[in-house]
């Protein structure tokens, strides 16, 4: 079954480089997607977010394919 694709306001998480305990980590963070259209997402995130080549992403927000290996849904919550 294929996924529906994101929407504005949806939780999300995304694989890349980010600043945690002030180093820069490699791994999933999360963010909200604040702007998509048929191909892809505008993520914001709450932490610096940094281009592969460590580069600081300006106002943190990263452009990300609907289809990509490196965005997914957040797990559901363990109740």
């Amino acid at each position: 079954m294929r996924r529906s694709k994101f929407s504005p306001g949806e939780r999300v998480e995304v694989r890349c480089h980010h600043g945690q305990g002030g180093q820069i980590q490699h791994g999933w963070v999360a963010g909200e997607v604040v702007q998509a259209d048929q191909r892809m997402a505008a993520i914001r995130f709450a932490v610096d977010v940094y281009s592969s080549n460590g580069w600081l992403i300006p106002e943190r927000i990263l452009w990300c394919a609907h289809g990509s290996p490196n965005l997914r849904r957040p797990a559901p919550e363990a109740a």
